[in-house]
């Protein structure tokens, strides 16, 4: 499978685009770029990165977002594999508005399976598309884990 790769500069540090037909596939740090190859081998087998500029559907609103539009990055175009509870909870963590928070327990009860707050907290982790799909956490006043969407890109950098 053949998969297209770019390097992005933002103010967090560079990014690695992959995407194939004008959909973003993953987005990684590049000082992380072994744990992107684990995760394409995980997802696609056998596959093959051909560096190549990315698709103005996929940089532009990125860039925008970094610029301080925060709500760019809602459009741009994302497929990735993952089991089918997977795609669903990385979904649901999309309608999340920016700057709004929900539990692992709230997003499950949101997706029609109450109780597996857990393997909603495990499908957050596994997210390939972070940035664009978020996967931010903050600790709720109880102390439970708690989603957040962030609403300012360079809060990113220092985990605020």
């Amino acid at each position: 499978m053949d998969l297209f790769i770019d390097r992005m500069r933002s103010p967090i540090g560079t990014i690695l685009l992959v995407w194939q037909s004008d959909a973003l596939r993953a987005l990684d740090f590049y000082d992380c770029e072994q744990r992107l190859h684990r995760l394409l081998q995980l997802h696609y087998g056998k596959y093959r990165l051909v560096p190549e500029r990315p698709p103005a559907g996929i940089c532009n609103p990125i860039e925008a977002y970094f610029d301080g539009d925060v709500t760019a990055i809602d459009s741009v175009p994302v497929q990735t594999n993952g089991t089918p509870f997977q795609r669903q909870v990385w979904t649901a963590l999309r309608e999340i508005p920016a700057g709004r928070t929900t539990s692992y327990g709230e997003l499950a009860t949101r997706i029609g399976r109450r109780g597996a707050s857990r393997a909603v907290g495990l499908a957050n982790g596994a997210n390939p598309v972070g940035i664009v799909v978020p996967s931010s956490r903050d600790r709720s006043e109880r102390g439970a884990h708690r989603l957040r969407r962030r609403h300012r890109p360079q809060a990113l950098a220092f985990g605020a």
